[in-house]
């Protein structure tokens, strides 16, 4: 049995969305957050906890670890090349571990 494809959110659903993720930016039909952590080792755990989430959700972002405590994430469904119901929620459970 097949794994139904998520559907890539039409731009009025996708803006109703957002209205919850005001930290996230939408990057050329990316969602995108940077966050500024206290020291590296802040920074590497908050990787490693969105890491435990992505693994949960089977939906992986792409993540930045830079200027020794800045963490970029990057979430688009890769597979369907735009933003999908899958992107919203981990971007909901990733603002859940920040709070």
């Amino acid at each position: 049995m097949s794994k139904t494809r998520p559907m890539v959110l039409e731009t009025s659903e996708l803006e109703k969305q957002l209205g919850d993720l005001s930290a996230w930016q939408c990057q050329s039909g990316r969602l995108v957050r940077t966050l500024t952590f206290r020291n590296f080792a802040d920074a590497l755990d908050f990787v490693n906890r969105v890491g435990k989430l992505a693994e949960e959700a089977d939906h992986h972002p792409d993540i930045l670890l830079h200027n020794w405590n800045q963490v970029t994430l990057t979430l688009w469904t890769h597979d369907v090349g735009g933003l999908t119901m899958l992107d919203v929620n981990l971007a909901h459970k990733i603002n859940a571990v920040v709070s």
